[in-house]
């Protein structure tokens, strides 16, 4: 996972309650789950707008070169 050891998320997770207190990790980890939640749905949503770009390329060349036959 990202080149990390045991002890490097260890010491991570004990920075992280330092600074946030274990009160609030409930409420970091949920922010973080919605963050990475719409960052996924935005990058889905940009991927099919691509897509769907591409096809309506594809069909305006198709009727130019109907209209020119």
């Amino acid at each position: 996972m990202f080149g990390l050891g045991t002890q490097e998320l260890l010491i991570i997770l004990v920075l992280v309650m330092i600074i946030f207190g274990a009160g609030k990790l409930p409420q970091v980890g949920g922010a973080l789950g919605k963050g990475l939640r719409n960052f996924k749905k935005g990058v889905n949503e940009a991927g099919e707008d691509i897509e769907e770009g591409q096809v309506e390329e594809i069909s305006k060349e198709n009727e130019s070169e109907e209209k020119d036959a």
